[in-house]
C-alpha cells in the first residue's frame, strides 16, 4: 500500500513537472499594432524647422487611436495642443509622450520651447 502511494505520488509529480515545463515553451503572443500609438518623430534640428519638425505631419488616426511622438533632436521639446486641451511637458532627447484621441478632429499642436514647431492631429 505504502509503495503504491508513493507510485501514485511519484506519478503526479511527474506529470505536473511535465506539464508545468511545456508551458514554458510557448511563444509569446504579439502586441497589437496600435499598443505604442502611430509614430511621429520629432527630428533632429527641429527646433529650426516648422511644419517639417514633426513626421510625419500631420499625422491621422482612427478614433480611440494614439500617437506616440518620440523625440528624435538633441534637445527637449514638447508636444501641446494649440488649445491647451493636452500637453506632453518636456520630452528629453530619446523621450517620448502617447496621447490617445478619443474623438474626431483636427488637433494642431506646437512645441512650447519652440513655437515655429507645428503639427496636426487629424481623427477621424
Amino acid at each position: 500500500m505504502i509503495v503504491r502511494l508513493f507510485s501514485v505520488t511519484g506519478l503526479i509529480l511527474f506529470l505536473t513537472a511535465c506539464g508545468s515545463s511545456s508551458s514554458s515553451t510557448t511563444t509569446p503572443s504579439s502586441p497589437s499594432p496600435s499598443a505604442g500609438g502611430t509614430p511621429v518623430s520629432i527630428v533632429s534640428g527641429a527646433s529650426v524647422l516648422t511644419a517639417t519638425a514633426f513626421a510625419p505631419n500631420p499625422i491621422t488616426v482612427g478614433v480611440g487611436g494614439s500617437v506616440t511622438w518620440t523625440n528624435r533632436d538633441n534637445t527637449t521639446h514638447t508636444a501641446t495642443a494649440n488649445d491647451g486641451g493636452w500637453n506632453s511637458g518636456n520630452v528629453a532627447p530619446g523621450g517620448t509622450f502617447t496621447r490617445t484621441f478619443p474623438t474626431a478632429g483636427s488637433f494642431p499642436y506646437h512645441c512650447t520651447l519652440h513655437p515655429g514647431m507645428v503639427g496636426t492631429v487629424v481623427v477621424q
